[in-house]
């Protein structure tokens, strides 16, 4: 089912019993070929060498023994009848019934140039062309993006794609690449099916018709929506000593990076049967404490649940947010020492009219006051929940947040997305204004500052940090988005002056374009190393050669200057959210 509907059908349908964590007394690996809602404290490792595919099998499987037959990489897998038909009645649908497809929704439009997948690839090492990778990229940078596994049969938008890992692998200056999807439950089902059987967020409901078939799908079993039917496709997280690849409509997935720099998909996790549904692409990790917080959002009451983990990973009980009247699309959302801070934009979820009438099951509101939404941060329920109106600040992203030294009032700097109905359909027609935000919590004032007449999104501070007051924001340059065409470096403090904040930047040659950029300290752990005293890392993608490079940035130089630049072995697609990952903590996770 399409991940935004899936906790309103969830709620109907039977769960699994919680897993337990049973000690290592199993030795046979289970035989369901979907990867498994774990426990990382209770799996063991297992290699199948027939699909070149990592599973972690818990000592007790979640998922029923669905009987399968093995497929190898050089035959291609034969549908099955029912999938066959429903097939049929797809293609049906595209070449008769329905409406011509709109650019954002074609895939001819959204899958050109450099959108389209690629395969994986295995552990490569590639060639640094241009200076010297710096001695603390001791480790990984690994970003997620949509990769369909299959070319859609009808509708799709560029957020319905297999998540798909590219992770630079980097160990005593020599880099080693890999592309790996995330093997989800949707993935692994529709390998076995050998086309699309579960339907995307964002496209397969289109019209009457289309959802029909989708619900259809689902009433004669070819998908159980009780095993997560998430893409994985959004961002990583580290935190509490593992790596996870996330997308809001699901539960995080566990990924490894083995010392050959390869990527693993380890299983679908729920912290020891705590979280349920979905979980936020965006958790925030707090620098000092190690703790991580975060959020899911729903179609039905609770509209918004916040929560968090502590530094040894254990889930606290969720405080749901019941003064939330109607649902609303939360993205992301962010933290200070003493708040977590949520925008309630213009933007809501309808699934149930999406299906009935057809279309994107978020839609905008013109009506509607956007406004935040501040709750002490260990709040153990609502009844400190504050919603104080900020008029016309819609944001996708929060950059970071902070408390002023009074406590008096927070401070939030974002990217305020002009016009918001465009967001979703026409990214191209977007305008992300940088905005530097106080909320003074006595009086409920806003004070809002502009910071840059830029196209800006996609944007990153030092992780040491977040929650903390920062003074450097490293964004990309949308040209138009979702494509990015040069990275800058802006001084917010600047803004309090109101001069200009931009205060240095790269734009890529001509026909080039890269992603959102990751910002990597020389010394995270010297307190007294300055804010800025790093390296910027990307993709960059020339359209031209059809060649994708990985680079490194000086964060302090007026050009951002590029330090070292490496030869990728195969193209990158233009993709979402990525973090770098220190080599000791890749060998902890």
């Amino acid at each position: 089912m399409n991940p935004l509907f899936c906790p309103f059908l969830s709620s109907t349908l039977p769960h699994p019993k919680p897993l337990v964590s049973p000690s290592l007394t199993t030795t046979r690996p289970s035989s369901s070929p979907y990867p498994p809602l774990l426990h990382i404290s209770a799996i063991r490792n297992v290699e199948d060498k027939l699909h070149s595919t990592f599973y972690a099998t818990p000592t007790t499987s979640q998922f029923p023994e669905i009987p399968t037959t093995v497929i190898t990489a050089k035959k291609r897998p034969v549908p099955s009848l029912l999938v066959t038909i429903f097939n049929a009645l797809d293609d049906f649908i595209n070449n008769f019934i329905g409406p011509p497809l709109p650019p954002s929704i074609d895939p001819k439009h959204v899958l050109s140039g450099n959108f389209a997948p690629v395969d994986e690839l295995p552990p490569t090492e590639c060639e640094v062309i241009e200076g010297s990778l710096p001695p603390c990229l001791d480790g990984a940078y690994i970003r997620n993006g949509p990769n369909p596994q299959f070319y859609p049969r009808g509708p799709h938008h560029l957020f319905d794609g297999d998540g798909m890992l590219h992770s630079i692998r980097i160990s005593h200056g020599r880099p080693i690449f890999c592309s790996r999807y995330v093997k989800t439950y949707k993935y692994i089902i529709e390998k076995r099916a050998g086309s699309p059987v579960i339907p995307n967020l964002f496209s397969s409901y289109r019209s009457f018709a289309r959802s029909a078939v989708a619900i259809a799908r689902l009433l004669t079993g070819q998908f159980d929506p009780v095993n997560g039917v998430g893409l994985a496709n959004t961002s990583v997280a580290f935190f509490c000593g593992h790596l996870y690849a996330l997308a809001e409509s699901d539960l995080p997935y566990a990924v490894r990076l083995t010392p050959d720099g390869d990527i693993k998909t380890l299983g679908r996790y729920d912290f020891d049967g705590k979280l349920s549904m979905s979980m936020t692409a965006h958790p925030k990790i707090d620098p000092s404490t190690g703790e991580a917080f975060a959020f899911r959002y729903s179609p039905v009451r609770p509209f918004l649940t916040y929560f968090r983990f502590d530094a040894q990973g254990k889930k606290q009980p969720d405080v749901p947010i019941f003064s939330l009247s109607c649902p609303s699309f939360f993205h992301d959302f962010a933290i200070t020492n003493r708040y977590a801070i949520f925008p309630d934009i213009q933007m809501w979820m309808n699934p149930v009219k999406m299906i009935i009438r057809g279309g994107s099951p978020v839609g905008t509101d013109p009506t509607k006051v956007p406004r935040v939404g501040i709750i002490p941060r260990y709040a153990k329920d609502e009844s400190e929940m504050r919603w104080i109106d900020v008029p016309g600040f819609n944001i996708i992203h929060a950059i970071n947040a902070w408390d002023e030294e009074d406590g008096d009032a927070i401070v939030m700097v974002a990217p305020n997305i002009l016009p918001i109905e465009h967001a979703l359909e026409r990214m191209d027609l977007v305008h992300g204004s940088l905005e530097k935000v106080r909320i003074d919590l006595k009086t409920g004032t806003v004070t809002r500052h502009r910071l840059s007449q830029w196209n800006l999104e996609f944007a990153v501070i030092n992780p040491g940090y977040l929650g903390k007051k920062n003074r450097y924001v490293y964004s990309a340059v949308g040209d138009p988005l979702p494509k990015i065409s040069g990275i800058v470096k802006l001084d917010v403090s600047r803004s309090d002056r109101r001069q200009e904040c931009i205060v240095a930047k790269r734009m890529y040659e001509p026909g080039c374009y890269g992603g959102e950029p990751f910002f990597v300290a020389k010394e995270p752990d010297n307190p007294e190393a300055e804010e800025d005293d790093g390296y910027v890392l990307s993709y960059v993608h020339d359209e031209q050669s059809g060649k994708s490079r990985f680079i490194v940035m000086d964060a302090q130089s007026p050009d951002l200057d590029i330090v070292a630049a490496v030869k990728l072995p195969t193209r990158v697609p233009y993709g979402f959210h990525g973090l770098f990952v220190k080599g000791c903590d890749l060998k902890m996770d």
